[in-house]
């Protein structure tokens, strides 16, 4: 690489972002469990050298505050895989990585660690999805959670986004849904958050949890907790129907590939003057029609098949857990999710003149110039939940999107929800009075290749190939390599869950980004 391309900087093993030099020496200090297998780790630490005030306060929250809670042992518990702590929450297979142990523990130390940074902790949320291991999970979790000392605040089988708005709406200390989102049957996990619906990332707990649960002495309280049921649909419905404005009689073909949202949407939608077409809407923990994965264009075929056959005016299709979702216009065809937080962060903007709209970095071009069109201010962000809500709290934005079918919403504690995203889109169609294709059409002016997955040996070698080979562009590494041109640019990152490169590329024409998308594939499938 360029000697004027070189940061000092470095990545934990598995993480999709950078760290500086101080901050991985500051995790060697004190053990974190990426470490071990980090070919950073036998690098001399100055333990004398002081760490900026940025490095001591993400220290301070992973490691000294939990120590003040709880003495951890060396030993350590060989059954949990550390591979299930994600970047931006925890999923494995069911039962060979995440198994009914695994989640008592993993209770247990959210509670350590949730004490730790607020001692007054007394009521965590749990919620689950309709996966054939949740019932299991999510009983097990909670054994681990009141034997640790801390009430459990049952909401029973709901969609991710509702879980975030019980621990917002009814100021709970924390919430944690049982989930593995879009992947197969045989995967399982846990979405964790603090109180308003903050994220739990591998930055700002997992990982400390992740420590918690590895020791074999994790104490048990003096005075266990309990577990209260609580039903929250019909608050939950009269929320997100805060959202609506005036919508008109609309048919909508919705998809909820058996999981949450064939819950969910009849809840909301009962009352609503719209005629709701409804795709695999039966609860189904092994997903039976197609993976809940609407990010995968093979599984929208029955949904744009659906649309056209009955001349809906709009198609959305749901994952599993129902915090995200993807849009086709009333000829089945598939709008990308940097469109739709276009079309929703105009409306908003007319309400709103001068507020911040937040977007992650694969968004084509035209996001941040209609953002400014409509008097916002555009904010481009590294990919992920976690980095979008912290950065939608600290400039207080109004919205928030990512092409991966998430939006997020100030309203709704900065979190995600494809329901409330859904019921911005219909009130929008209400007002315009218009086809979907043609509220879309104006922002179709550049040709985009979609996300394009390799598998690739070295990931960051072949990123530095790639910063080399296009020097002369404009480059930034806010989340792996962002290379632009006057007619076209590109990303390429690494997947924070798979073994992949992801290439986004968008040129000015079909023309341009067919040829540029030849001479990067060239370059990353190369061997060397």
């Amino acid at each position: 690489m360029p000697k004027d391309l070189v940061k000092p900087k470095r990545q934990c093993p598995g993480d999709g972002y950078e760290i500086s030099i101080s901050i991985c020496k500051g995790r060697q200090r004190v053990h974190y469990p990426k470490c071990p297998v980090c070919h950073y780790r036998n690098e001399t630490v100055n333990t004398s050298s002081a760490l900026t005030e940025e490095d001591t306060e993400e220290t301070n929250l992973k490691t000294s505050n939990v120590r003040k809670t709880i003495q951890l042992s060396s030993n350590q518990d060989k059954s949990i895989n550390l591979k299930i702590f994600k970047s931006y929450d925890i999923r494995g297979v069911y039962p060979e990585q995440i198994n009914e142990y695994t989640s008592e523990k993993i209770g247990m130390a959210t509670v350590q660690f949730l004490k730790s940074v607020n001692k007054d902790v007394e009521n965590i949320v749990v919620a689950r999805d309709i996966r054939l291991s949740s019932d299991s999970l999510a009983g097990s979790l909670m054994k681990g959670i009141v034997k640790a000392g801390v009430n459990v605040i049952d909401i029973g089988e709901v969609s991710t986004d509702a879980t975030y708005f019980a621990v917002g709406y009814y100021n709970y200390d924390a919430g944690i849904m049982v989930t593995a989102s879009h992947n197969p049957s045989n995967y399982n996990g846990f979405k964790l958050c603090h109180e308003k619906a903050m994220p739990i990332s591998f930055d700002t707990g997992l990982s400390t949890i992740s420590e918690l649960a590895l020791q074999t002495g994790v104490p048990v309280s003096e005075q266990f907790g309990k577990i209260i049921k609580k039903e929250i649909l019909n608050d939950y419905k009269k929320y997100i129907l805060n959202f609506a404005n005036n919508i008109r009689p609309l048919k909508i073909v919705i998809d909820a590939g058996n999981g949450m949202a064939g819950k969910m949407i009849p809840i909301v939608f009962k009352g609503l003057p719209c005629e709701i077409i409804p795709l695999f809407f039966k609860l189904d923990g092994t997903f039976p029609n197609h993976e809940p994965n609407p990010l995968e264009s093979k599984n929208l075929r029955d949904l744009q098949k659906k649309v056209r056959e009955t001349r809906s005016h709009l198609g959305v299709a749901f994952d599993g857990d129902a915090d995200r979702c993807v849009f086709v216009d009333e000829n089945g065809q598939e709008i990308g999710g940097d469109i739709i937080t276009a079309v929703i962060a105009k409306e908003l903007l007319q309400k709103e003149k001068g507020a911040t709209i937040i977007y992650d970095l694969r968004s084509s071009r035209i996001l941040p110039e209609e953002i400014r069109k409509a008097g916002g201010i555009p904010y481009r962000e590294r990919v992920g939940h976690s980095h979008i809500k912290a950065t939608m709290r600290e400039k207080n934005a109004i919205f928030g999107g990512e092409i991966s079918g998430h939006y997020y919403f100030r309203e709704n504690y900065f979190a995600d929800s494809g329901i409330i995203a859904l019921i911005e889109v219909l009130n929008i169609l209400s007002s315009r009075n218009v086809p979907m294709s043609n509220l879309i059409a104006p922002l179709k002016r550049y040709s985009s290749t979609g996300e394009i997955n390799f598998k690739v040996a070295d990931k960051d070698k072949k990123i530095e190939q790639i910063a080399k080979r296009f020097k002369d562009g404009k480059i930034d590494f806010l989340d792996g390599i962002t290379v632009e041109y006057k007619d076209w640019w590109f990303n390429v990152r690494k997947s924070n869950t798979e073994p992949l490169l992801r290439l986004n590329l968008e040129g000015n024409t079909e023309l341009i980004m067919a040829q540029r998308r030849k001479q990067v594939i060239d370059i990353i499938e190369r061997e060397e």
